[in-house]
């Protein structure tokens, strides 16, 4: 079976500050940011909601995604969300 890596979007709330991670496991990833197990900048803002995630088949390609999209503008990473998820609802229990 094939390994999958994602690129993912957090927030505290709708239009509140943003967060972007890669991981290999999602659900175990944003898990541990919602329980506050991981110090740093996701836990010091309190972003627990998962707004938005890509899927790659290999590691490489997530990185460089990771990497473009942090240096995006914040308009662009708010109209790739607002894409797929408008109302920024959190994703979470769809990936469990």
């Amino acid at each position: 079976m094939a390994q999958s890596y994602f690129v993912y979007i957090l927030t505290n709330r709708k239009d509140g500050v943003l967060y972007i991670g890669m991981t290999n496991d999602l659900v175990r990833r944003i898990y541990e940011h919602r329980e506050g197990t991981v110090s740093g900048f996701t836990k010091k803002y309190n972003l627990k909601r998962l707004i938005y995630f890509e899927v790659f088949d290999d590691p490489e390609n997530a990185i460089m995604r990771e990497k473009r999209m942090k240096k995006w503008n914040r308009e662009w990473k708010i109209e790739l969300i607002e894409n797929d998820n408008p109302e920024w609802r959190d994703l979470y229990l769809d990936i469990l």
